[in-house]
């Protein structure tokens, strides 16, 4: 079960937030919330481009994808951001995602494009943008974006101060981050905004106070970089269990 919100920010805008009962259940209907996209963008395209997150919460969705009916010689993969680590290091979100999704799916290698996090970060970020523009064409949208919310606000690697957290023009930058000591890959909202849906997984009571400030707050995309997130066709998607979403009402 899960009940669908709507919530008004000071300025008017307006997010959709679903709201699972559990974990399970939220992890389940996000699964099911990405493969519904897939079939769908299949059936009008012949393609299914989405953007993976990296994170704590995403491996269980990606575990659970595994074993859902998706017609992945037709799907091409992507990340919304990168350590600036090796692929095989255990902090790769590339990693992580081969793990528990990529090696258990017949997805074509040739449809998997990695962030270089082992090439220096500035030019594997341009690296990056050109094979977006490449991979996508002229269209130049992923179909789906899906990212996680962070205790700081921050969403794929745009992190609060960052000046990749509201670049309007380049999609894709590299950022060192202060207080973690490394280099990220991210795209930026240029790019996340342009997708065709952008979905947020968000769980735990912990995470309540800052959902709450990002989607009900004043707007202030420096500070709250998930504020930057606003997709030019359709509101982002907020999939919630009930203890991130306690605030919200």
């Amino acid at each position: 079960m899960s009940e669908t919100l709507s919530v008004a920010a000071p300025d008017g805008s307006i997010s959709e937030a679903v709201v699972y009962a559990d974990f399970a259940s939220l992890i389940a209907g996000a699964a099911d919330t990405i493969a519904a996209a897939a079939a769908e963008a299949i059936a009008a395209r012949g393609r299914f481009t989405i953007a993976l997150s990296g994170g704590n919460t995403p491996r269980p969705v990606y575990q659970r994808l595994a074993s859902a009916t998706i017609d992945w010689p037709h799907v091409h993969v992507f990340f919304g951001d990168e350590r600036c680590v090796s692929p095989r290091d255990a902090r790769s979100n590339y990693h992580m995602a081969k793990v528990a999704l990529l090696d258990r799916v017949p997805v074509p290698s040739e449809h998997v494009y990695r962030l270089r996090g082992e090439d220096p970060p500035e030019a594997a970020a341009d690296a990056y943008a050109a094979e977006l523009r490449r991979a996508l064409g002229e269209d130049g949208r992923l179909d789906l974006v899906l990212l996680g919310l962070g205790h700081d606000a921050h969403t794929a690697s745009l992190f609060p101060g960052l000046a990749a957290a509201t670049e309007t023009r380049r999609t894709v930058m590299a950022s060192y981050v202060e207080f973690v000591g490394m280099w990220r890959l991210s795209l930026t909202p240029a790019a996340i905004n342009a997708a065709r849906r952008v979905l947020f997984v968000v769980t735990g009571e912990d995470k309540a106070e800052i959902l709450r400030r990002v989607l009900k707050g004043p707007r202030e995309p420096v500070v709250l970089p998930a504020q930057a997130i606003h997709p030019k066709e359709r509101p982002a998607t907020w999939l919630l269990d009930r203890q991130a979403a306690a605030k919200l009402k």
